[in-house]
């Protein structure tokens, strides 16, 4: 495997499980070395488990297993004073910061004027504002370090579409797209670009129950919305890391304010 990361860091997000550990272990595969965060918790409005102390660990050992440091946390994003420290705590471990991943992210299902205030207000907290804080603890970093760097946000494509059941989802994710955009216009001077990654179904453990009465109610209309292209119906964590990596590198040097499907045709449908 092409080692295009040597001696760098990375700030993942999310990183005990799924799309987050795959995003680790790729990155330091390729040379990186890693400060992974994660919540380690359950969530009041998700059907599916959250990840766990476990989780984190076996991120680790497999991030170490590659031959790379990595240093990780116990830490929720909506915290912005503990994100801050863990990323502060890394930087100083590894003597610097090239790439963040916002990967962290929760979703639940429900018609859209049947979610709960409760279910909004994690969602939004978790997806929107931990993003919000996990770009705000990092941008300072890389502008003072003045050697560019790569952010990406890990959206979905319901950041550019409209997805039944989710409209609490939906939102956020548009939602950090458009943050992408504008940050990637303000950032651009300093050589830190800013990219979105917008996956379809991935196999990361978010298995909504909630989710399969809806859609057999209204499958007639909405299938459709749901098919892709390709003859698959879900990608692999591993699939997104590869294109979160390629993202990051110099390879995309030229690439900002861009929004990557990663999503078997969903979106051309």
């Amino acid at each position: 495997m092409a080692r295009r990361f040597e001696g760098k860091v990375v700030f993942v997000t999310g990183a005990a499980r799924g799309q987050g550990r795959a995003e680790a272990v790729r990155f330091a595969e390729e040379g990186a070395d890693v400060i992974a965060i994660d919540a380690c918790a359950e969530f009041a409005s998700t059907s599916y488990p959250g990840a766990t102390e476990d989780d984190l660990a076996e991120t680790v050992k497999l991030v170490e297993a590659t031959g790379r440091r990595i240093r990780a946390s116990k830490v929720d994003v909506r915290d912005f004073a503990a994100l801050s420290a863990a990323l502060a705590a890394g930087i100083e471990e590894f003597g610097r910061l090239d790439v963040v991943v916002a990967n962290a992210g929760i979703c639940s299902a429900a018609l859209s004027w049947e979610i709960t205030a409760e279910q909004w207000q994690e969602t939004i907290d978790v997806n929107l504002t931990g993003v919000f804080h996990t770009a705000k603890a990092a941008v300072p970093h890389l502008i003072a370090q003045g050697t560019g760097g790569a952010m990406v946000f890990i959206s979905s494509v319901g950041g550019l579409k409209g997805i039944p059941f989710t409209g609490h989802y939906v939102a956020t994710k548009h939602a950090i797209t458009g943050l992408a955009k504008t940050m990637a216009n303000e950032l651009g001077g300093h050589r830190i670009r800013v990219n979105t990654v917008h996956p379809a179904g991935v196999a990361s453990g978010m298995n909504m129950s909630e989710m399969a009465p809806l859609f057999e109610e209204h499958a007639a209309t909405l299938a459709p919305i749901f098919m892709n292209a390709l003859p698959s119906y879900i990608c692999e964590p591993e699939e997104i890391a590869a294109a979160v990596a390629w993202l990051c590198s110099d390879e995309a040097a030229q690439v900002t304010g861009a929004q990557i499907p990663v999503d078997m045709g969903n979106l051309n449908r």
